[in-house]
Parts: structure tokens; C-alpha cells; sequence
């Protein structure tokens, strides 16, 4: 992609109206615009990394059995009134047709999924069934702030587990949380799997939350994060939402003894045991081997698509702008060129083409007058990996590599330019 030509820009100014991070950072490197309070606009830098972090999810869903579906933003009203949730959920947006009928605007997709459940679940040789959606859910939040992490409109994924029992839908709870781990991990997260409260639901729930000084939410965990000599977890792990939290900071940890510490965090994603709360509500059973009639019992497991990518900006900053880590970014590389000497511009073309044909995603600041301090600035803000230099200094043939977040430089051929990426 050449610059010149990508919509959208750079700005210098941060946005007056915002005090987070990542929307400062976000909207100043031309990934997304504010619409409203809490709504925001994607622009093609910031769908290639939204796109990715989907993809990501979407891999790891499928592997663990997932089958994926997408359901409907604008929901039946009748639902909501018949698990409760219609006057209790606080912040569902509902909206009214010119036909005085009312609709939810979906949060989430319970309402939607059980009731169709109920078509074509019928005996126990129908379970367990996972289905999962990437999909824009709606919150009517009363303080829509921090930029993506609290929004009134975002991409969530979802997913929903149906098991013949208790055992086996925990059994299938188990598998997600190493799933979830290795989901953020592959993202470049880093997060604590923390205890918290299970709402009208159980009597717990995991979240997974990132250690962030911005963060809204607050955990105590133990800071014992050793490694065997395999390179397996030790084995000691405490965390607990500091909304249910058992202990305080800086007591003991009751695995290996180890001062808790209490941390800011955003959370990214968590998991819910439903049982037969909907089951029950939609009376959607199961027959057993024996042809006796069961209720089938529900887990479920959400991602937050558009939060982790403001988590992502939170975490990996500098006072220059983004850095993302590599499997999430909108592009490889960030070629740069210097002046606008034919031999320089020829270079140019020969190292975008070469590596586009060779696969790598690459975007070239071909922008001819802008000058070299606007366009390193530029590519420090926008927070691509690795950044290519081609002037008349480098020389034919060769570029100058440098990675976002070192400071480190080499010149190198075009050859193993491709190797590096190759690598």
C-alpha cells in the first residue's frame, strides 16, 4: 500500500476530547475516528488490525471444535422479557420501529442463540455443540470513556458451549482456559486468569485481565511467576477480582507464600459456568440415552475484539506512538523514502515490489513532499515493526532496517531483507 494513496493521515495534535491512551494514539496515527461518546469509526489501518485480532480468535475457536455463526444485532423483544433481562439488564439499548414494536439492540446473545437451540437440539447425540460469533454488540454504558476499552458500540466474540451436564460443560471449561491463554498470548498479551464473581449465574467466573496502569479494573495476584525447567508454569498461580478477593495486598499468598500484590487491569476477555439459566428459561432439553427428557446445561466464552486492540495500544507505547507487536499489525513493514533522485525512487519500487511479491505486507511512504523528520515521525507513530530506509546515503541495493522500539540500525541488502521477513 502507498501511502499517498491510503486514506486517512496522521494528525500532530492529540483529539481534545479524549484522555486515553489508545484513542489519543489511535486517532492521532489515523486508525479510527470518534463518531459519538463511546462509538468509533474503523479506517483502513485500524480494520487490518482489528482484522487480525479476529482472525487470531477465529483460529483458536476452531480448533478447540467451534462452529461459527452470526446472529442478529437487532433482537426480539419477547426473549429478553422472558428470561427477565428485558427491565433488569441496565444498559440494553432498546429501540422502537415506526410500528410501535420494540426491539433490543443486542449486548450479548443468549436471547438470540437458545431459543434456536431449541430447533435443533433433541437428543444427547446433538451434544456438545459450540457456536461462536464475531460480532458489534451495543451497551448503553452510562460513562462511555477510555476509548475502546469502555464503548457503547464494539466487536466482541462470543461463544457458547451446550453439554449434556455440569461435568462435562467444566470439563469443556478447563480446555478454554489454556485456549484463552494462548489466544492473548498469540496476540501479544500477556494475562493473569482471575477469579471473580459469577453474577446471577454462578458462583464464579474467570477473567482475563492485563496488568495496565490505566486499567479500570483491579485484581490482587501473586507476582510468583517462576518457571521450571521445562519451561512449564511452576505451578503457583493466585488472582482474584478485587470486588471478591479473599485477601489483601501484601499477604501472604496461600500457594507459595509469596506477598500479593493489587494492580490496575483491563480486562479482555472472561468465561461464565450458565448452567440451565437459559435452558430452563427457553425449555431447551435433551433426551437422554434412556429417552428421558434433560436440561441442557450452557457455558460461555467472550472475547472483547475492539478492546484488545485499545489493550494492545495501553501496553505497547512509547512517547513516539504505537508499537504492535508483530502478529497484529496492520502492515510488516514501513519503507521510507528519503529524497526524490530517480536512482532513490527506482530503488524504492524494486524493495516495495520485491517484498509485496515475496508476501510481505508492506506500506510505502512514497509521499514526495514531506520531509524526512514527517515521515520517520510519521512511521513511529503509526507503529509498524520494522521500518525501511532507501536514500541516496544507503546506497544502491541496500536498506537501511530498523525494529520499532530499538534503536538499533543496520544497512543490509535487499536479500536478506527478504530472509529477515522470511524468518
Amino acid at each position: 500500500m502507498k501511502y499517498s494513496q491510503l486514506f486517512a493521515k496522521t494528525t500532530k495534535q492529540d483529539p481534545r476530547d479524549e484522555v486515553s491512551i489508545n484513542a489519543k494514539l489511535l486517532i492521532r496515527a489515523g486508525f479510527i475516528r470518534k463518531e459519538v461518546a463511546g462509538v468509533y469509526n474503523f479506517l483502513p489501518l485500524g480494520l487490518r488490525v482489528l482484522n487480525k485480532i479476529s482472525q487470531i480468535v477465529r483460529e483458536e475457536m476452531n480448533a478447540a471444535g467451534g462452529q461459527e455463526v452470526l446472529l442478529s444485532a437487532l433482537q426480539n423483544s419477547q426473549s429478553w422479557q422472558k428470561t427477565g433481562r428485558w427491565k433488569s439488564f441496565d444498559v440494553l439499548f432498546k429501540v422502537k420501529s415506526q410500528y410501535k414494536m420494540e426491539y433490543a439492540l443486542g449486548p450479548t446473545h443468549e436471547e438470540v442463540l437458545v431459543p434456536m437451540a431449541v430447533e435443533f437440539i433433541s437428543s444427547y447425540r446433538d451434544l456438545p455443540l459450540y457456536l461462536y460469533q464475531i460480532q458489534v454488540k451495543f451497551r448503553d454504558e452510562p460513562r462511555a470513556k477510555s476509548g475502546l476499552l469502555r464503548g457503547r458500540e464494539f466487536l466482541m466474540k462470543d461463544l457458547y458451549s451446550f453439554h449434556t451436564d455440569e461435568a462435562a460443560m467444566f470439563a469443556f471449561y478447563e480446555k478454554m482456559k489454556k485456549v484463552y491463554k494462548k489466544t492473548f498470548e498469540r496476540m501479544g498479551l500477556k494475562t493473569i486468569e482471575t477469579k471473580a464473581a459469577g453474577g446471577t449465574f454462578s458462583a464464579f467466573s474467570h477473567e482475563y485481565q492485563v496488568i495496565c496502569e490505566s486499567g479500570e479494573d483491579e485484581i490482587i495476584y501473586c507476582p510468583s511467576f517462576a518457571k521450571a525447567t521445562d519451561g512449564k508454569p511452576s505451578g503457583c498461580h493466585f488472582a482474584e477480582n478485587t470486588e471478591i478477593a479473599s485477601r489483601r495486598a501484601n499477604e501472604e499468598c496461600p500457594v507459595c507464600k509469596s506477598k500479593l500484590r493489587q494492580v490496575k487491569t483491563i480486562e479482555v476477555g472472561n468465561i461464565f459456568p450458565l448452567r440451565d439459566k437459559y435452558s430452563k428459561a427457553f425449555g431447551l432439553t435433551y433426551k437422554d440415552q434412556r429417552g428421558k427428557d434433560q436440561v441442557v446445561t450452557m457455558g460461555c466464552y467472550g472475547i472483547g475484539i475492539s478492546r484488545a486492540m485499545g489493550a494492545i495500544v495501553e501496553v505497547y507505547h512509547d512517547d513516539r506512538g504505537i508499537i504492535w507487536p508483530r502478529s497484529v499489525a496492520p502492515y510488516q513493514a514501513h519503507l521510507i523514502t528519503i529524497d526524490n533522485s530517480q536512482l532513490t525512487i527506482d530503488s524504492s519500487k524494486e524493495v516495495y515490489q520485491k517484498l509485496q511479491k515475496a508476501g510481505v505486507e508492506i506500506l510505502w511512504d512514497d509521499q514526495e513532499e514531506v520531509s524526512a523528520g514527517e515521515k520517520f515521525a510519521d512511521c513511529d507513530l503509526i507503529g509498524i515493526p520494522v521500518r525501511l530506509v532507501v536514500s541516496k546515503k544507503v546506497g544502491k541495493g541496500k536498506v537501511e532496517w530498523k525494529e520499532r522500539g530499538k534503536e538499533k540500525t543496520s544497512v543490509i541488502d535487499l536479500d536478506e531483507v527478504l530472509r529477515r521477513f522470511k524468518d
